[in-house]
C-alpha cells in the first residue's frame, strides 16, 4: 500500500531498522487479502483494475539472554488479475476481446487516427459502424497469471539501560525480481527516557530480470524486447525522536533520506509516442472530422536512473483518561528528485469497550503531484514526412524520432488524490492471545488532488484491505501457567512427541488450556515421468499420457509449500477443539515433449527461458475444523478418535492469463466440503515411545464448483522414538498413502496438452520411510517451546497414470500450550 500512496516501487528492507526493547517472546501470524475494482467503463474499456493479493506473514521474537533478542518475519504474497499496461488516446488504440475482456491494445509503429495537434481522434464503432471523434484517454489493460513473492529476514537486537542496537537482514525473492539487504538501528534514552533517539540505516541490492507478456505489442516491425534485465542498489537512513510530553501525550519526529541508483523503471510499463505526418498525397485531413493522422510508436518505461527520496513525519499521539481511549494524528511530507511532492494526514481513534475488546476506526487522506517525466501519453515536437514514416514503419528506424530523455505513463507517478478509512477489531484474551480483524476501503482519484489538476478520471480505481491476525504474548502465556509442569506426562519432554509429519498426534488434557502451533509442509516432484511404478519415456507419454490427442508438455518439476496454523483448545480433559487456517504456495516447472504434438492452444506458451515453462499459484487453502475425542488413557497409553472438516475455503477457480484453468493439482484446495475421521495410538515407556495412525479424507460432494473431485485418501502410519536427550528426540516412522483419481473434469476452457491436464494421472499408492527430530526446550526463557522436523522419503510408488516421480517431503512445527 505504501508503494501506492508513494508513488514508489515496493522495496523490501527500505525502511530502516529501529532497536525497540527487548521485551521477551512474542508469536504472530497475519493474513490479508487485497482486492482493486473499478476503473472507469467507457466505449473503449469495460475491464476494471482487478489485481487481487493473497498476503501471508508470521513474526516472531525471543530473548536468547536477557538482554538479547532475535526477531524473525516471514512475508509470502501472491498476486494476479488485470493491470494497466500504459494510457492512450482512445482513438489509437484497439479492442482486443480476446486478451482481457474488451481491454484495448495497440500494433505499433502504427497509422493511428490522432491528431496530436488537436488532442483529438476518431473512432469507428464496429458495432454500428459509425465514425465518431473523441478525445477520451484509455487504460490499455493485461492480465496477470499469478506470481509468488517470499520474503525472510532476521534481526538481532541487544539492549543496555538507556540504548539499544539492532542488526538486521534478509531476503526477497520473486519470479522476476530479487532483493537482499542489511539494516542497522540504534535507540538512545534521554531525559530520564522521556526522550527517545532512534537512528536506522539499510542497503539494498536488486536484480530485475523480467519476461514480458508477448501481446504487449502485436505485429510491431521493431518490437520491444521481451527481456527487461537491470539492477539497482537503494541506501535509506532515518533519524526519529520522540518526547514524552506528560503522562498521555506523546510527540514524534522523524525525517527520511533515501538515495536508489540503477535500473529504476518498471519493466511491464510503456509509453505511447505520436508524431504528426506531413503526407498530404497520402494522409489528408478526414473528410467528416478534419482531424489529421499520426504515427504512434511504443517505447518501454524510462525513468532516471537516480532517484533522492526524503520524508518528514510527525505523529501526535493522546490518550483520554475519561474514554478510555487513544489518538494518533500523524502527517507526512514527501520530496524526490523526481519532481513529486505528496501530503499525508492521517487520524485514528483507538477505543476501549471492555473485557479486552479494541474497536479502531481510522481515516486517511493521500496526495501527490504528477512526476517531471510523467505524461499519460507523449506528442513529439516534430513533423515526419512520408518517407520518414516509410522508414520507421517498415524498417523499424526510430533514430530519427526526438524522444524525451525519460518518460512514463505509469499512472502511481501521476497527480492525483486518495481517501481512504477502515475499521480494526481485536480481542485481548487471557494467557497474552489477541484476535484481529480489519477492513479497509481505498479510493484513487483524480480529482481528490489537493489544489486540483489531477491528471484525469481516466486512472481512477478503487480497492478493499481485509486482514485476520492472531498475536500471542509468550511472556504472558508462561506467566499465567505455573502449573505446566503437571502437564508433562503426555507432552512433557521430547520422548513423547510424534514425529513432525503426523497431524493429530496428542491431546491436551488439561480444562481450559490452549495451544498455538505453525506446521510448514514441503513436498518435491522431479526426474522421470512415471507410469505406474516404471519409468516412462518422452515417446509413451506423447502417445498414452493424454488420450487420443497426444501430449506436448510434461511436468519437469512441482514444488508444494503448505504454511498452517494450529489454534486447539482444550473444554474438557476428554475433548479438544481444533481450528486449522492454510496458506498454499505451489509452483511447476514443465518442458516440451520430444516428438510431442504441437500445442495450437495457447495456454502454456509464455513465460519460461530455455523451453522451460513455469507456473505458480498460492493464496488461501482449505480450512480444518476437528474434534478430538479420548477413548482411553492410563499407564503410558493413550487412544483418541479425531472427527472433523475441511471447509472449501481454497480457490479452485485459479486461471492463467490466457483464460484457461491451470493444473488440478494447482488449484488451492479441494473445492468441496470434506470429512476427515483419524484413530491414534500412542504408547511411551522411559526412553521409548511409539504410536500409530489411521485416517482418511472422504469428499462429501461429487464434484465443486470447477466441475471436478479429489480423490478419497486412505493413510496409515507406525512410528517409533527414542529419548537421546531430555530435550531431544528422534524417530523413524512408516507410510503407506492410497490415494483415488479426480473424478470428473473443469467445466470450463482448460489445456490438455501434459499429463498433468488428465484426471486419470493423479493418485495412486505410496509408500514413505521418515525421520525426524523433536526438541522440546525444558527450561530458561523458552521453557514449553517444542520444535520438530520430519523429512519423508519415498521407498515405492505405484501412480495412477503418468506423473512426474516423488523427490521427497519435509515437515517442520513449532508449538507452544498454555
Amino acid at each position: 500500500m505504501q508503494a501506492l500512496t508513494a508513488a514508489a516501487l515496493a522495496l523490501p528492507g527500505l525502511t530502516h531498522s529501529t532497536a525497540h526493547a527487548a521485551q521477551g517472546e512474542e508469536f504472530s501470524f497475519q493474513y490479508g487479502h487485497y482486492q482493486e475494482g473499478g476503473g472507469p467503463q467507457s466505449n473503449f474499456r469495460d475491464t476494471g483494475n482487478s489485481i487481487q493479493v493473497d498476503s501471508l506473514q508470521t513474526t516472531g521474537s525471543t530473548r536468547l539472554f536477557d538482554r538479547m533478542k532475535l526477531l524473525f518475519n516471514y512475508a509470502q504474497d501472491t498476486w494476479s488479475g488485470a493491470t494497466p499496461i500504459s494510457t492512450a488516446p482512445a482513438s489509437a488504440v484497439q479492442r482486443q476481446d480476446t486478451i482481457v475482456g474488451a481491454s484495448p491494445f495497440w500494433d505499433v509503429p502504427r497509422l493511428a487516427s490522432f491528431d496530436p495537434k488537436q488532442g483529438r481522434g476518431s473512432f469507428l464503432d464496429p458495432a454500428t459502424g459509425q465514425t465518431f471523434t473523441t478525445d477520451e484517454t484509455v487504460q490499455v489493460m493485461a492480465y496477470a497469471s499469478p506470481e509468488v513473492r517470499k520474503q525472510g529476514d532476521l534481526s538481532l537486537g541487544y539492549e543496555w539501560d538507556e540504548a539499544a542496537l539492532n542488526l538486521g537482514g534478509g531476503v526477497s525473492v520473486e519470479r522476476d525480481y530479487n532483493s537482499s539487504f542489511v539494516n542497522a538501528g540504534g535507540r538512545w534514552d534521554l531525559n530520564q527516557k522521556l526522550t527517545t533517539l532512534n537512528l536506522g540505516l539499510s542497503y539494498t541490492d536488486s536484480d530485475v530480470h523480467a519476461n514480458r507478456f508477448p501481446f504487449e505489442v502485436v505485429g510491431s516491425s521493431a518490437p520491444n524486447p521481451a527481456t527487461v534485465q537491470g539492477h539497482r542498489q537503494d541506501v535509506t537512513t532515518g533519524l526519529a525522536l520522540t518526547q514524552v510530553l506528560d503522562k498521555d501525550s506523546l510527540l514524534e519526529a522523524s525525517l527520511g533520506f533515501t538515495h536508489s541508483t540503477g535500473y529504476l523503471s518498471n519493466p511491464y510499463k510503456e509509453s505511447l509516442f505520436f508524431a504528426a505526418l506531413d503526407a498530404p498525397d497520402l494522409l489528408s485531413p478526414d473528410p467528416d472530422t478534419g482531424l489529421l493522422s499520426s504515427l504512434a510508436v511504443s517505447k518501454l518505461d524510462n525513468r532516471p536512473r537516480l532517484r533522492d527520496q526524503w520524508s518528514w513525519n510527525t505523529r501526535y499521539i493522546h490518550y483520554f483518561t475519561g474514554l478510555d481511549a487513544s489518538l494518533h494524528f500523524d502527517y507526512r511530507f514527501y520530496h524526490d528528485s523526481w519532481g513529486i511532492n505528496a501530503h499525508t494526514f492521517e487520524a485514528t481513534w483507538g477505543q476501549s469497550i471492555g473485557q479486552g475488546w479494541t474497536v479502531t476506526p481510522m481515516v486517511r487522506y493521500y496526495s501527490q503531484s504528477a512526476a517531471d517525466f510523467y505524461s499519460p501519453y507523449f506528442v513529439l515536437d516534430q513533423t515526419l514526412s512520408f518517407d520518414d514514416y516509410v522508414n520507421i514503419v517498415i524498417n523499424g528506424d526510430t533514430s530519427i524520432l526526438n524522444f524525451p530523455s525519460h518518460y512514463s505513463s505509469d499512472y502511481r507517478l501521476s497527480g492525483y488524490g486518495a481517501l481512504s478509512g477502515g475499521v480494526t477489531i481485536s480481542k485481548k484474551f487471557a494467557k497474552g492471545v489477541t484476535l484481529e480483524a480489519g477492513f479497509q476501503y481505498y479510493t484513487h482519484q483524480s480529482g481528490l488532488k489537493l489544489g486540483g489538476g489531477g491528471t484525469g478520471n481516466f486512472q481512477d480505481f478503487n480497492y478493499y484491505l481485509v486482514n485476520g491476525a492472531i498475536r500471542v504474548d509468550l511472556d504472558a502465556a508462561s506467566a499465567g501457567d505455573s502449573g505446566h509442569d503437571a502437564h508433562a506426562g503426555h507432552v512433557g519432554h521430547a520422548g513423547s512427541s510424534a514425529p513432525a509429519g503426523v497431524m493429530f498426534s496428542h491431546m491436551m488434557d488439561r480444562p481450559g488450556e490452549f495451544m498455538v502451533g505453525y506446521r510448514y509442509m514441503y513436498s518435491h516432484q522431479a526426474g522421470d515421468m512415471m507410469h505406474g511404478s516404471n519409468p516412462a519415456g518422452d515417446a509413451e507419454v506423447v502417445a498414452n499420457g493424454c488420450g487420443q490427442r497426444g501430449c506436448s508438455f510434461t511436468p519437469k518439476a512441482m514444488n508444494m509449500h503448505m504454511h498452517m496454523l494450529d489454534l486447539m483448545y482444550a473444554p474438557t480433559n476428554w475433548l479438544n477443539l481444533m481450528l486449522m487456517p492454510q496458506f498454499m504456495d505451489m509452483n511447476m516447472t514443465l518442458r516440451p515433449l520430444e516428438g510431442g504434438v504441437p500445442n495450437t492452444e495457447g495456454g502454456h506458451q509464455h513465460g519460461g527461458t530455455g523451453g522451460n515453462v513455469q507456473h505458480a499459484t498460492g493464496g488461501v487453502g482449505d480450512t480444518g475444523m476437528y474434534a478430538l475425542v479420548k477413548l482411553f488413557g492410563a499407564s503410558g497409553q493413550h487412544l483418541h478418535l479425531g472427527l472433523g472438516f475441511t471447509a472449501p475455503t481454497g480457490d479452485v477457480n485459479v486461471k492463467m492469463s490466457g483464460g484457461n484453468f491451470f493444473h488440478y493439482g494447482m488449484q488451492l484446495g479441494s473445492g468441496t466440503w470434506d470429512f476427515r475421521p483419524s484413530l491414534t495410538y500412542t504408547g511411551q515407556l522411559d526412553k521409548w515411545s511409539w504410536g500409530g495412525q489411521i485416517s482418511g479424507i472422504k469428499r462429501l460432494e461429487d464434484q465443486n464448483d470447477s466441475g471436478f473431485a479429489f480423490g478419497d485418501v486412505f493413510q496409515s502410519t507406525v512410528w517409533g522414538s527414542y529419548r537421546v536427550f531430555d530435550w531431544l528426540s528422534a524417530s523413524v516412522r512408516g507410510v503407506y498413502t492410497s490415494e483415488g483419481k479426480v473424478r470428473g473434469e473443469f467445466n470450463g476452457p482448460h489445456d490438455q496438452s501434459g499429463p498433468m491436464d488428465f484426471p486419470a494421472n493423479y493418485g495412486g499408492q505410496f509408500w514413505d520411510i521418515g525421520f525426524g527430530l523433536n526438541a522440546s526446550v525444558t527450561s530458561g526463557e523458552l521453557k514449553g517451546n517444542r520444535l520438530g522436523v520430519e523429512w519423508l522419503q519415498p521407498v515405492a510408488t505405484d501412480f495412477n497414470g503418468y506423473q512426474v516421480d516423488r523427490d521427497g517431503g519435509l515437515f517442520a512445527t513449532w508449538s507452544l500450550a498454555f
